[in-house]
């Protein structure tokens, strides 16, 4: 089922279930439920006792299949990398892709000019949409040219803007909002989660993303920011002590952490760490504003390379190295 903060945005779509467009696309902040939503869309429309309002009764064959990962109508597409493990090739280890791959989508053009299974719709499911590469963004836009009657396609995009442009005008937009800080605080409670506040905040008020962080991350976490607060602060050494966690991890901690350094510099405010404001305004204080900008700016453009470092190595140690600069107020020391 959609999540509750986004009931109305479903139920508005269900009054109109059988004048859908056949391409929609649904875009908004990654871990605010996009995919459950698509999910629960899909259900509806192969649902052959829809219940009133358009929702999937749940109880019917099609129900039953989409329950198991089994409808023959309906198809699913997302990177290698979401599935099960590859096993490793001989002489080497076989990456799973990080991509949707052209023949994935060649698989779908025969899929849509089947004949329906069940006599009625057919769904096709891209999550996330942003992950097509070139070759597959230009097969898929070939089928949603002149699809099938009553096939539909689902596009869940967190960067809807890396989306051919030909694409995103094929389709009609859906824009899914973020739950108020009070609805996700509200639900992560139901979940028992632990410090929701804190996990809310970490996550940029996106509580699907909040409920994955585990042990692991929050002990991680603490490391690598209890080392950069620390007066003795030293980069090689700090590098070292995360070698194991990883880049894109290390990352959107400092990109965070940049964030708060601005923010508290601007306004007084801290958004991701509020169980280090303290910290935060004391590192804030010793910082130019423009050179903090300039290192949160450097934080976001490495978000696009850090999933693949030639070496992770010198990468953090690099990494941990501009921070460093950025304490010493270096003038020219950070990339522009």
């Amino acid at each position: 089922m959609a999540y509750p903060w986004h009931s109305r945005a479903f139920e508005a779509l269900l009054t109109r279930r059988d004048r859908l467009p056949h391409a929609l696309l649904l875009r908004g902040r990654e871990g605010i439920g996009k995919l459950a939503f698509a999910e629960a869309v899909a259900r509806a429309l192969l649902c052959e006792s829809p219940q009133a309002g358009g929702r999937a009764c749940g109880q019917c064959v099609a129900c039953a299949w989409m329950e198991q990962g089994s409808h023959p109508d309906f198809r699913r597409l997302v990177p290698e990398s979401f599935a099960q493990p590859v096993a490793a090739e001989p002489g080497g280890e076989k990456k799973p892709s990080e991509q949707i791959q052209i023949g994935q989508v060649r698989e779908i053009g025969d899929f849509i000019v089947m004949t329906s299974h069940r006599g009625r719709a057919k769904v096709v499911l891209i999550h996330p949409a942003e992950t097509l590469n070139v070759h597959a963004a230009n097969a898929l836009l070939k089928n949603l040219e002149e699809p099938p009657p009553r096939t539909t396609f689902l596009l869940v995009a967190h960067r809807w803007h890396h989306l051919l442009p030909t694409i995103r005008s094929r389709c009609e937009q859906v824009v899914l909002a973020a739950p108020s800080h009070a609805e996700a605080r509200d639900w992560l409670g139901r979940q028992k989660l632990r410090d929701a506040e804190l996990a809310l905040a970490q996550a940029g008020g996106a509580p699907l993303l909040a409920l994955k962080f585990d042990e692991d991350y929050w002990r991680q976490r603490e490391a690598l920011l209890t080392a950069i607060t620390s007066p003795g602060f030293d980069s090689l050494s700090t590098a070292e002590q995360v070698r194991e966690t990883a880049p894109a991890l290390v990352v959107s901690w400092l990109q965070k952490w940049a964030f708060d350094l601005v923010s508290h510099k601007v306004t007084g405010r801290v958004r991701y760490n509020p169980d280090l404001s303290d910290a935060v305004a004391a590192a804030a204080a010793r910082l130019d504003l423009i050179e903090a900008l300039r290192f949160q700016r450097h934080m976001v453009r490495l978000q696009r390379i850090v999933p693949h470092p030639l070496n992770t190595r010198l990468f953090l140690e690099q990494l941990l190295l501009t921070y460093a600069a950025l304490l010493r107020r270096s003038p020219g020391a950070l990339p522009a």
